[in-house]
């Protein structure tokens, strides 16, 4: 009945749109204004996350029943979005679309489709995990057409499409399906992870993968780093830094400053959304290599943050959520005729030349295999050149490719204060006598 009325509401007020390219030199400005509703945020970035837009600048703003948010983006090469069919499709999207999301309730596990079957996965992150979930599957004959895999912090989770081998089609006689369940519940126990490893049905929805990885890791409290003391400090260095603060009672001032990348902004905003705050007031700048982002939050009850506690969460899984997507390791690209069983295939040579696959994106389309994985040795460190080199050669020279070393850049220091300034003239946001600093 919520999503029914949330539907009407956007009938009656739909959003308006308005893309320009004359303000800017370097890039297009879109502005959305829209009825405000909690997630509207989450939902206008991911639709330009899903069009590989990438976000420069961002304004939010969403006091009272109002919603309005100004992005400056461009293309993957830094360029203008100068074509009228994309600027005409962008438009109809950020009009158009109504992507209403569900609470993150239920576990995850295997849910039939008419095109694949999904296939939801989490436990404790090891070297060879996904060559024994890529053999299994291969033995019970299932093709995986589309994958996405995130390790973070010892934890694993994965979104996996497949269809049968045999038929081309999802999977769907429920005998089957509890067969496969039990088999990749199997392997992600192993010997030491008995209580943690899920794989059960899923919620319904129309999530995407990175999406419902968020969702799916932030569940298993990935957040939580192991060892948190043992980390040594010159990773600090390498990390994202985030404080928070409260101006009186009115907002919760979050600022983060780490490494750019991207779908940077559309990984924070997931995890804010599922932990159920609003972003108030926000600003999003990229300058370089670096990324600095500031919003002005409460939680949906209305409060800001109330206590110590609840900051240290918020922190470490804002923390979390810059961390799993970074580019860790080397990358490596395979580009190659699709066939039953070259998943398995390759993570198997991988694994038998002491490789850890950190993150992967497995994709199809047209009868090509195109995937992308990203590895370091079995200690984390560097992949050697002989080892790459041989991998090369067991694959083929002109199927695998290293694209990118994985070295990190750790972000410069900056004297760089809040955005705002003096952007809001409420008398809470200029009598900084009033702050409260947990620090």
């Amino acid at each position: 009945m919520d999503d029914e009325y949330a539907k009407l509401i956007r009938r009656m007020n739909p959003p308006r749109v308005v893309i320009d390219n004359d303000t800017s030199e370097d890039a297009t400005i879109i502005q959305v204004d829209s009825v405000n509703k909690h997630g509207i945020l989450l939902e206008v970035v991911q639709v330009l996350t899903d069009m590989n837009l990438v976000i420069t600048k961002a304004y939010i703003s969403s006091d009272g029943g109002w919603f309005m948010d100004v992005f400056n983006v461009t293309d993957q090469d830094g360029n203008k979005i100068i074509d009228e069919e994309a600027i005409d499709y962008i438009q109809q999207r950020l009009e158009n679309d109504a992507i209403f999301y569900p609470s993150l309730t239920g576990s995850v596990g295997v849910m039939p489709s008419d095109e694949h079957t999904s296939i939801e996965l989490t436990g404790t992150d090891r070297p060879g995990l996904l060559s024994e979930v890529c053999a299994v599957l291969a033995d019970l004959g299932c093709n995986v057409v589309n994958a996405e895999i995130w390790t973070h912090n010892a934890r694993a989770a994965a979104v996996v499409h497949v269809t049968d081998d045999s038929t081309g089609a999802a999977i769907k006689d429920p005998k089957r399906l509890s067969t496969i369940k039990d088999l990749l519940c199997n392997v992600l126990k192993g010997f030491n992870d008995l209580n943690n490893a899920k794989t059960s049905v899923s919620p319904p929805g129309r999530l995407s993968k990175e999406r419902r990885l968020h969702q799916i890791m932030f569940a298993d409290r990935d957040y939580e780093r192991v060892d948190r003391a043992s980390h040594l400090e010159d990773d600090s260095n390498s990390r994202p830094h985030v404080t928070v603060l409260n101006i009186e009672k009115d907002y919760s001032v979050i600022t983060m400053r780490s490494k750019d990348r991207p779908k940077l902004l559309f990984d924070i905003v997931c995890t804010l959304t599922d932990m159920e705050y609003v972003v108030y007031h926000g600003m999003v700048c990229a300058r370089g290599k670096e990324a600095y982002q500031e919003f002005y939050i409460r939680h949906i009850d209305g409060f800001p943050i109330s206590s110590e506690a609840e900051r240290e969460r918020v922190i470490q899984c804002l923390e979390a959520a810059i961390e799993r997507r970074a580019h860790e390791g080397l990358e490596l690209e395979l580009c190659t005729e699709d066939r039953a069983g070259l998943l398995s295939d390759i993570t198997r040579i991988f694994r038998e030349n002491s490789l850890c696959i950190k993150r992967a994106e497995i994709s199809t389309k047209g009868g090509k295999a195109k995937d992308r994985f990203y590895v370091t040795d079995v200690t984390g460190n560097p992949v050697e050149p002989r080892i790459v080199d041989s991998i090369c050669r067991q694959i083929g020279q002109t199927k695998l490719h290293v694209k990118h070393s994985g070295s990190r850049d750790p972000p410069q220091e900056t004297t760089m204060g809040y955005f705002f300034g003096n952007l809001f003239k409420a008398r809470t946001f200029q009598n900084f006598k009033g702050i409260i600093s947990y620090s």
